[in-house]
């Protein structure tokens, strides 16, 4: 498959600010959850009730009147999230849920994200470029964040960095604290 060339397309008047990554997230899937109005509603009432924050939320469409919801949460909760979780399965008739502990969020962040087309492509083709898989996608006005595996954290900030070049802004942020000094 052949990658978009970014390099070639300008994104003039975006800033892409910064990368962020935590690598303190967990993955909750539940596959067979009944596709009726509430259910949603219902488990991530279940969550917030003891204090469970979730991050990243997908629902597949619905295929024989049931869909797979995948969501994210900090690591420490995840101990109490299966608790709450099996409790659910069993109550809703949910058909497999699966945990994964090893995942990382790993973001950038910057002004007028929804407004420039081709920043969120071009964080996934440089992700795809170094052979890292995308679990989930979040977008904000302001950010675009990635689940993938904790371990491939520490490289995904190293190519969004290289990609959206952002350590030459640090070079050149150097440069003008070099020139008025």
């Amino acid at each position: 498959m052949k990658w978009p060339n970014f390099e070639e397309e300008p994104m003039e008047g975006f800033v892409v600010a910064g990368v962020a990554l935590n690598e303190k997230e967990a993955k909750i899937t539940a596959r067979g959850v009944p596709d009726k109005p509430g259910i949603a509603g219902f488990i991530f009432g279940e969550l917030a009730d003891k204090n469970i924050n979730v991050d990243m939320i997908i629902q597949s469409s619905p295929q024989q009147e049931k869909n797979t919801i995948s969501f994210t949460i900090d690591k420490k909760d995840l101990s109490e999230t299966k608790k709450i979780m099996e409790n659910i399965k069993l109550n809703l008739s949910i058909e497999k849920i699966s945990y994964d502990p090893d995942m990382a969020k790993v973001s950038i962040v910057g002004a007028g994200m929804q407004s420039h087309p081709g920043v969120a492509a071009k964080m996934f083709a440089c992700l795809g470029e170094a052979g890292i898989n995308i679990d989930m996608i979040s977008t904000s006005e302001i950010k675009i964040s990635c689940a993938i595996k904790k371990k491939e954290g520490e490289k995904a900030v190293r190519v969004i960095h290289q990609a959206f070049e952002l350590n030459k802004e640090e070079k050149n942020k150097e440069h003008r604290k070099e020139k008025s000094e």
